[in-house]
């Protein structure tokens, strides 16, 4: 351990002149202005992309370390996610950099209205520990893109991908630019005390709250990617043996401990029969007789964690699974039944391998259900009656919406991904990632037009009504047409016009021979 890391370690006002220093340190390369080269952006997020492809190896043995994580799971839900964010942004940034041009109003029509997109300067991202790899740097390709040098705290609680993050950044990336701090809640503490430009936070409710009042200070702008409960819907409407399979996969995999897991099931007592039915089959069929012995589930990843997750079991009757093993952080995906509405399970999320079912007579019922609690990340609904896919998309809110599949909508990079309410603020991936970390700065651009100052002269005193009148009328929201197709329209014109003229050429040449 070097002499720095003892140092954080310690509770001493050294502590905190690191941290200061830490923070100006990169702010004063962020003031140098390299970050702000289209150039030196896609350079980056080139070394990024690397990083993933020549470290797999590393990344999923940590990954293995800290979750148990299937090498297919690693290099599907995060090694592959983090290089196609990378690809889509690099295909589009050049067109989503360029300044946009806004329409003027009558005052200002010989002026230039535009909106440029700055960086907003040094970002401090804290990831979260069941995604380690993904969650901490894929917000990081968006603040990259954006122009913004990065401050990156990985969990603590995945300390074996924490250290991956730690010793590849500084070999990939600018090592004056992007940081990695590693730690826990101290170092988390140290880091929000100082002054930052963006927050980027993923985790629990309760913490987005303690970051959200450290941003407070300095007024830092922050998006909070949190979780809840995710409700899913299902009626006998769906192919069930395929609904089931989509169900399992995205509750299950990572042993469930995956914010937009589904979180609980709304359906009939009926649909619920079905489902179990098929479900059993299919988890016997995915993890075989003993699951516990499976290589394709992970664990669950702290002693604590695990303690919480088992007491859930006591909330219903467990219709498959149900087995602990507390020293292997082991629980066996269990689907409970007969499950109180106001149980703990019912009221906590949960974050493991627990799905819980709840009975309710239809569509209204299950809006109903959702809508007396908090905004949920994701709604899932299953069914191919599209009129209650409408009924459900109307009435209620959350953060998105898949309908008859799991997880999946994560894969769309022009989807941006996002809370509401308790469930998060602000989102990102893909467009959203790079909007996230971007100021649109307002710009007008006036000339020294004589007509132009000859209206605007109206606005000097001394004041008149005849003035206040032709300002007023001036400034009002006229309705234009659309010139956007005008192109297209002179093209089809000239187009019509040249058949005409050519027959009238062809026309002209044939009475000259005769």
């Amino acid at each position: 351990m070097s002499a720095t890391d003892k140092r954080l370690q310690e509770d001493t006002p050294e502590k905190m002149t690191y941290y200061e220093q830490l923070v100006q340190g990169v702010r004063n390369a962020f003031l140098q202005g390299k970050t702000r080269e289209i150039k030196f952006r896609k350079e980056q997020l080139k070394a990024l992309k690397q990083l993933y492809e020549q470290e797999e190896a590393a990344i999923c043995a940590a990954l293995a370390t800290d979750l148990n994580k299937p090498k297919q799971e690693s290099i599907l839900l995060e090694i592959n996610v983090l290089k196609s964010d990378i690809d889509y942004i690099l295909n589009n940034i050049d067109d989503w950099v360029k300044p946009e041009k806004v329409p003027a109003n009558l005052v200002t029509i010989f002026d230039k209205s535009v909106i440029f997109h700055d960086p907003y300067g040094v970002v401090l991202v804290l990831g979260a520990w069941n995604y380690p790899m993904m969650l901490p740097l894929m917000p990081v390709t968006g603040a990259i893109a954006a122009g913004n040098c990065v401050i990156i705290k990985p969990s603590e609680m995945s300390p074996a991908t924490a250290k991956v993050i730690a010793d590849l950044v500084p070999k990939y990336l600018d090592p004056e630019c992007f940081k990695v701090v590693c730690g826990g809640i101290s170092e988390t503490t140290e880091l929000l005390k100082q002054k930052f430009d963006y927050i980027f936070y993923t985790g629990s409710p309760h913490v987005g709250r303690i970051v959200r009042d450290a941003a407070n200070k300095y007024l830092t702008p922050t998006t909070l990617e949190l979780g809840g409960k995710s409700p899913l819907y299902i009626d006998d409407s769906v192919d069930m043996d395929m609904a089931a399979r989509r169900i399992l996969w995205g509750k299950f995999i990572n042993l469930g401990q995956t914010c937009i897991a589904p979180d609980y099931v709304l359906c009939t007592r009926s649909v619920q029969d079905k489902l179990i039915d098929i479900a059993k089959e299919v988890l016997k069929e995915w993890y075989g007789s003993q699951p516990n012995k499976s290589p394709d589930l992970c664990r669950i990843v702290s002693d604590k964690h695990a303690n919480r997750i088992a007491e859930y079991l006591n909330c219903g009757t467990p219709a498959i699974g149900g087995q602990v093993n507390l020293e292997d952080r082991f629980i066996e995906p269990t689907v409970l039944v007969d499950v109180p509405a106001d149980s703990k399970v019912m009221t906590e999320e949960i974050f493991g391998p627990v799905l819980p079912i709840v009975n309710i007579q239809s569509a209204f019922e299950a809006i109903k259900f959702i809508n007396e609690r908090e905004k949920p990340l994701t709604f899932y609904v299953f069914t191919t009656n599209t009129s209650v896919q409408n009924l459900l998309l109307q009435n209620t809110t959350s953060g998105s919406m898949c309908v008859n599949d799991t997880m999946v909508h994560m894969s769309v990079h022009g989807l941006p991904f996002g809370g509401v309410g308790q469930s998060g603020m602000g989102a990102y991936h893909g467009k959203a990632s790079y909007d996230t970390f971007t100021h649109r700065k307002s710009c007008l651009v006036r000339n020294y037009n004589k007509i132009a100052d000859y209206i605007g002269s109206y606005r000097y005193p001394p004041y008149s009504e005849s003035k206040t009148t032709f300002l007023s009328n001036m400034l009002r929201e006229y309705w234009m047409p659309s010139l956007k197709f005008l192109p297209y329209v002179i093209t089809f014109g000239l187009g019509i016009a040249s058949v005409f003229a050519a027959k009238e050429i062809a026309k002209a040449v044939g009475q000259d021979d005769d």
